[in-house]
């Protein structure tokens, strides 16, 4: 059994997949959440919010409705960071998430809700040590800063799994780089540095993870669904962004969901094995890359390369078409 897979049973029951959440939704991260509280593997023990698609607080407050929304007020929501190491000028993207960052959708204003301390992360892993999963889907700050402050702690963690980066593939922000490494590339250096069992989702394979218009048809009709209701006007917005920027695509690619699916069936994609750097400096800043040369040596990290796409729409209809 490779060191990325949990064992599934203890006792005969199922082992849920514990999984602290660092996340900037969003509209594909605010997608990662709804599967994620609609998986019954899963279990959502903490969301840990910073800027990069909206702006730090939005961020939270879309975390918070999402759980709300949910039942799920146990779930401990954690602000991280507002801004990049380099303290450059942050770029949000409401063309593409709208100003609110969940589509047309805007948390209530007059919306209460629990904030937690940075700490509480360090709590979370020492209570789940050894079992806990960190998914980062957003900017790299929030994560880079937990292992500068935890470092006992990080050790306790089971794995990491990143979405970031496009090797040998075009960038979505640049013509060389993905947004999450470009929006802090040296946190992104740090986190592919010192991660133990990490995997990487890069544009190679989340940039195919296509949902259509038919299955967010189907799904908006699922009455089981808590969140069917927000699929059609979230999935439209962003659906338009990218029939201008990607002409023919059939559906958006929900690039964060990827990263969640493959915690569950890691088949689904292909992979190789080598140690990932991201270029810190201005004219390629953000660019991933990996020495592929003959005389290179294979590295520790997972990258995954290539999407069975019927088994990603399987996993993702399984759990978003409860009956």
């Amino acid at each position: 059994m490779e060191s990325w897979n949990i064992q599934n049973r203890k006792g005969g029951l199922p082992i849920k997949k514990k999984i602290l959440l660092f996340c900037d939704p969003g509209i594909d991260d605010s997608l990662a959440i709804m599967y994620t509280m609609l998986d019954p593997e899963i279990e959502l023990v903490g969301i840990v919010t910073s800027y990069g698609n909206v702006t730090k607080d939005q961020a939270t407050a879309n975390a918070a409705y999402l759980v709300q929304l949910a039942g799920r007020n146990d779930i401990p929501i954690i602000p991280g960071a507002s801004q990049p190491i380099q303290r450059e000028g942050v770029t949000f993207y409401p063309e593409i998430h709208g100003e609110e960052g969940i589509g047309p959708i805007q948390p209530p204003s007059n919306m209460q809700y629990q904030i937690y301390p940075f700490d509480t992360i360090r709590l979370i892993i020492e209570r789940y040590r050894n079992e806990i999963i960190i998914v980062d889907t957003g900017r790299s700050t929030t994560l880079a800063t937990a292992f500068a402050l935890f470092p006992d702690q990080i050790k306790m963690v089971h794995s990491f799994y990143v979405m970031g980066g496009a090797f040998f593939f075009p960038g979505n922000v640049t013509a060389l780089a993905e947004a999450n490494f470009f929006g802090d590339p040296t946190s992104s250096n740090f986190v592919l540095k010192f991660a133990h069992n990490l995997t990487i989702t890069p544009l190679n394979v989340t940039q195919f993870a296509v949902i259509t218009p038919d299955i967010v048809d189907t799904i908006s009709k699922n009455r089981k669904n808590i969140y069917a209701s927000m699929m059609a006007p979230v999935f439209e917005y962003y659906y338009e962004f990218y029939k201008k920027t990607v002409p023919g695509i059939p559906g958006a690619p929900i690039h964060d969901l990827l990263t969640i699916i493959l915690i569950k069936n890691p088949t689904i994609v292909d992979y190789i094995y080598y140690d990932a750097n991201v270029i810190e400096g201005i004219e390629a800043k953000g660019m991933s890359y990996i020495d592929i040369r003959p005389t290179s040596k294979t590295g520790k990290t997972r990258i995954a390369i290539k999407l069975h796409y019927e088994s990603f729409i399987e996993e993702f209809s399984k759990v978003m078409l409860p009956e």
